[in-house]
């Protein structure tokens, strides 16, 4: 058989390392391949690394079909799932995994549910006494997901936002373990040319930049007002209280808050930008 192989497939998941790569390369060349290459029908799924290095050294190698597979999508959530059970797998791509589970899960929910609904349309009349049929439930929240790649909520948040906003250089710098998930998200939050400005400068300026960002966003915040203290027997009386504040003047007020602070951030950020480029100089 001529095993093909599929690109997006193979960079579904995230390549070996050079170290990682040369050390499977020195236990196939020791021990032989001793785990099957699968396939679906002629595509391969799994094992794509040990497939080149056999290829590369003619080192035999077995092969097995997962008849289960309907579709591509069917693959992905079996690569998936995979891939989540190994443990050499880093948080990070860990959570990158369990986000591309939720889009798939999700999507086909949405799919059985307008096929359901179809299908009750054709079938029969709707029925004002009967329910119509629900699709099954599948866990999809933020904490089930979080739960089966082994993370917190807050973490695949986090890499939800790197994912979103992050620059190349800075997922990159995650991936090689140069700053951390949490920071990394910080950095995020700069634009583009200052994240990439900030992952030029190393892992300590990468740290330094998302303490700066936490302490500005920690000084931004409102300060809340201290609670009055209470009137003493034969004190002072005091005045009558304010008319309380309608919806609308409540409204405005937080609008107004809302603009000073982003004035505040915008103003800081620049601040930022300036300190970034002046240390990148020095560097």
């Amino acid at each position: 058989m001529q095993i093909k192989i599929n690109d997006m497939l193979r960079d579904y998941i995230e390549p070996l390392t050079e170290a990682e790569h040369e050390a499977l390369e020195r236990s196939l060349l020791a021990e032989g391949c001793r785990d099957a290459l699968v396939l679906w029908n002629d595509v391969l799924v799994d094992g794509h690394n040990r497939y080149a290095i056999c290829q590369q050294h003619g080192i035999p190698f077995k092969v097995v079909q997962n008849e289960r597979f309907k579709s591509m999508e069917d693959v992905m959530l079996w690569m998936i799932d995979n891939h989540l059970g190994r443990r050499s797998v880093s948080d990070f791509q860990r959570g990158v995994l369990a986000l591309r589970k939720k889009d798939i899960v999700a999507k086909r929910v949405e799919e059985d549910a307008a096929r359901l609904k179809a299908e009750d349309a054709s079938i029969a009349p709707p029925d004002p006494e009967g329910e119509p049929a629900a699709p099954p439930k599948v866990r999809t929240s933020r904490e089930d997901i979080a739960r089966a790649a082994r993370l917190s909520s807050n973490t695949l948040s986090q890499i939800e936002k790197i994912q979103k906003t992050a620059t190349p250089e800075l997922v990159e710098a995650v991936r090689a373990g140069t700053i951390s998930i949490n920071a990394a998200a910080t950095v995020a939050s700069l634009a583009p040319d200052d994240q990439v400005n900030a992952v030029a400068g190393g892992k300590k300026f990468l740290q330094q930049a998302a303490k700066e960002i936490r302490e500005q966003r920690a000084a931004a915040r409102p300060v809340k007002p201290a609670k009055p203290a209470p009137w003493e027997d034969g004190g002072e009386t005091p005045s009558q209280p304010d008319q309380p504040l309608t919806e609308v003047e409540h409204l405005r007020a937080e609008v107004a808050e809302l603009k000073a602070k982003n004035t505040s951030l915008r103003a800081e950020n620049a601040e930022l930008r300036e300190r970034i480029a002046q240390l990148v100089d020095a560097s």
